[in-house]
């Protein structure tokens, strides 16, 4: 395990006035270690997913350490045979991850964390409404038993959704969740000002539940969708089946790659009949790049792009 590379997912609201300037130090701590990925930064906190060796990942939360703010920031981590991302950035954001309504802070009022050993008993209660904080692509390849779906293309047609489909009076418990934690802490910052009372949020999200709780006693159904290289990976943490298209960034699975619709790199059963000709031209010719730098045996830095959590 220990040649492995590491994927550290990570997040923390907190105050961090001074974010801008944190910048450049953070940027190069991931350089000396030579460290991948992509971490925000913004006056509400850090968040993102980043890999390296054991030692590097480790050399980033002792940089962390030295930080009483950031020094127990939030993290889970998994492992993977191949590095999952082709270059290193820190930018600066208005949010973390964004829900795009003002006065929306979760330095100042958050629902209750549950811990992933308590989410089943939480989740079976029949008065508990379970909400999926994440996206549609997200939820079509896994999600938990019984959960609602807002079908979201955006983190940020989260509160949409919400002020449509839930009443503050009729939905007393709610129970939130997603990838790593992030997205349903501030959806239930969202939600206690919307008036709901009693709000509950995974800690750590669907990736610390696969990690705690035994494939035998799991709510959980299919795969977690995650944003990096790997696309998916199963209850195990092992890296799932899915790929990514890249003209249309959705997962796609074993029968879609089977389906005479897929072209690898240029469409898939999800888009091939509303692609634009230049969004088809755009794929074919980064297609014939990313095959000439694997027939040079090189990565290519638009093999994938992922998505970040939004």
């Amino acid at each position: 395990m220990t040649d492995k590379i590491v994927v550290a997912a990570l997040y923390k609201f907190v105050s961090l006035p001074d974010y801008v300037a944190l910048r450049e130090p953070l940027l190069q701590t991931l350089l000396e270690n030579g460290i991948k990925g992509t971490l925000l930064l913004a006056e509400e906190g850090i968040n993102g997913t980043v890999s390296g060796s054991r030692a590097a990942i480790d050399a980033l939360f002792a940089w962390f350490a030295r930080d009483p703010r950031l020094a127990d920031v939030d993290h889970k981590e998994s492992f993977c045979e191949e590095q999952p991302f082709y270059r290193t950035k820190v930018k600066l954001k208005k949010e973390i991850v964004t829900l795009g309504v003002p006065g929306v802070d979760p330095n100042a009022r958050v629902g209750t964390y549950v811990e992933a050993k308590d989410w089943n008993a939480l989740i079976d209660d029949p008065e508990v409404l379970v909400i999926d904080t994440r996206n549609d692509y997200e939820v079509a390849i896994g999600s938990f038993e019984g959960a609602v779906d807002p079908q979201t293309k955006s983190f940020r047609d989260f509160p949409e959704y919400v002020k449509a489909h839930f009443d503050p009076a009729r939905h007393k418990k709610v129970a939130m969740f997603c990838t790593g934690g992030i997205r349903c802490e501030k959806a239930s910052s969202y939600m206690l000002g919307e008036g709901f009372e009693a709000v509950y949020h995974l800690k750590g999200g669907i990736l610390k539940y696969l990690e705690e709780v035994p494939e035998s006693e799991t709510r959980w159904r299919g795969d977690c969708f995650v944003f990096d290289n790997r696309v998916t990976v199963r209850h195990d943490l092992s890296e799932g089946d899915y790929d990514q298209c890249h003209a249309c960034r959705t997962p796609i699975s074993v029968a879609d790659r089977e389906s005479e619709h897929y072209a690898p790199g240029i469409s898939c059963p999800h888009c091939w009949d509303n692609l634009s000709e230049k969004t088809r031209a755009g794929a074919r010719e980064r297609q014939k790049q990313i095959e000439l730098a694997r027939a040079r045996n090189q990565p290519h830095p638009l093999g994938r792009d992922p998505r970040q959590a939004d």
